[in-house]
């Protein structure tokens, strides 16, 4: 369980995870680092987007002592006002059980480390954005949009 905000646990792990088991693999962008971004208690969950330079990645890690742990290849749904998502579980040593669900695999379409935050963090947003539901104006964000945007990139 997470008291605290997990960004600095997911961000260690999966640097760790990058030296170790992802070095070298042609898959990877180098132009690319990890980033553990928006992380946001929602519900029981802990709840952010993970950007590595081999995928970006939808996790929740447990905000709570009572947070059950699925099966291994159990799938887990979460409902967000984008939709139902999937998720699968998973452990890492130094971050403990948490759930993935994948949202991006070819990295090499991003030219740098600002373009895949970006594109991570619309993603973060649009999962509480209803199909249909108007975008706010690029040009002239609400003040609440402006913030609830500006608060992701920690």
């Amino acid at each position: 369980m997470f008291a605290e905000n997990p960004s600095a646990q997911v961000e260690a792990t999966f640097r760790r995870i990058q030296a170790e088991r992802m070095a070298g693999l042609p898959l990877l962008n180098p132009a690319l680092e990890v980033a553990g971004l928006g992380f946001a208690r929602h519900e029981n969950d802990w709840r952010g987007v993970l950007v590595t330079p081999w995928c970006v990645d939808l996790l929740l890690l447990p905000a709570t002592a009572d947070w059950p742990v699925p099966g291994p290849h159990e799938r887990v749904f979460r409902q967000y006002a984008a939709g139902n998502f999937a998720f699968l579980p998973n452990y890492e040593e130094g971050l403990g059980d948490y759930l993935i669900c994948a949202l991006i695999h070819d990295m090499k379409q991003f030219p740098d480390q600002e373009t895949a935050r970006m594109t991570a963090q619309a993603c973060l947003i649009a999962l509480d954005l209803a199909p249909g539901q108007p975008q706010p104006d690029a040009a002239a964000p609400s003040s609440s949009a402006r913030r609830k945007f500006l608060s992701l990139g920690s």
